[in-house]
């Protein structure tokens, strides 16, 4: 199922003896768009501490008590490596982080998730492709001690889309599949050009996010994107309308190869 993810910040996040805290921000993969940890706050129970946990190891999403289960005791949690997410997170950082709990890092798995919203988790089972280039930067990504690519969603909110003819708009939310945490749309406002519009825009058609000026830019014209489907908060984001979207853009539906 497809969520925003403004919709999920705030979920609190609970232990095997009691409340951790709460969601505040989401770290994700921009070569693979899967989103890797949640950053949670504490609370007072830490003194306003953050804490990391990969989106791999939580459990059900209850959206009736708005919260996540987790198999973790607070002194677990207590005890873990102090890191400092207001900056980047590098690979080390991580990997203190997976040793402590005794996890396995997703980079030695061998296996990939899928990404950019076509992974198992929408589509009944099927890894689509990706091009060789993306290929390449996840190898790479996955072979260095460097930063893997790990950026804030809630710094993207708010970074302008420019099109391949100029700007046309700003990131409003993304749209999450819970089953794989890959996020298969963004959610774009388009009020200072097309009153009252919101558009969907996959990752796909992304070709880079410059951090400095905060643009996103993408591949597609503006009137491209003007005349593609409309999305409002209501709109559900079912198969009907994946369908109206990708036979609009020309583009792979969830669940098929490229």
């Amino acid at each position: 199922m497809l969520r925003n993810t403004s919709a999920i910040k705030g979920y609190t996040i609970v232990a095997n003896d009691g409340h951790l805290g709460t969601v505040t921000d989401f770290l994700f993969d921009d070569v693979t768009w899967l989103v890797r940890w949640l950053v949670v706050d504490t609370g007072t129970w830490l003194s306003g501490r953050n804490v990391l946990l990969p989106a791999s190891v939580l459990g059900h999403l209850d959206s009736e008590r708005s919260e996540f289960s987790v198999r973790l005791t607070k002194q677990e949690v207590k005890d873990s490596p102090n890191i400092d997410t207001k900056r980047p997170v590098s690979r080390q950082m991580e990997a203190s982080v997976y040793d402590y709990y005794g996890w396995s890092p997703y980079w030695t798995s061998g296996f990939y998730m899928g990404g950019y919203g076509y992974g198992f988790g929408y589509g009944g089972g099927t890894t689509g492709s990706i091009p060789m280039q993306r290929e390449e930067d996840i190898a790479a990504s996955r072979r260095s001690d460097d930063d893997p690519h790990l950026r804030s969603i809630g710094e993207v909110v708010g970074y302008h889309i420019h099109a391949a003819d100029g700007e046309i708009g700003h990131v409003e939310d993304f749209l999450m599949e819970e089953a794989d945490w890959s996020i298969h749309y963004l959610v774009v406002d388009t009020k200072n050009w097309w009153p009252g519009k919101k558009v969907l825009v996959s990752p796909r058609s992304v070709t880079g996010i410059d951090w400095t000026d905060n643009l996103v830019d993408i591949n597609v014209s503006r009137q491209k994107v003007k005349a593609s489907p409309a999305y409002d908060g209501n709109t559900t984001v079912d198969r009907t309308y994946e369908k109206k979207y990708h036979n609009y853009y020309g583009e792979v539906r969830p669940g098929s190869r490229l």
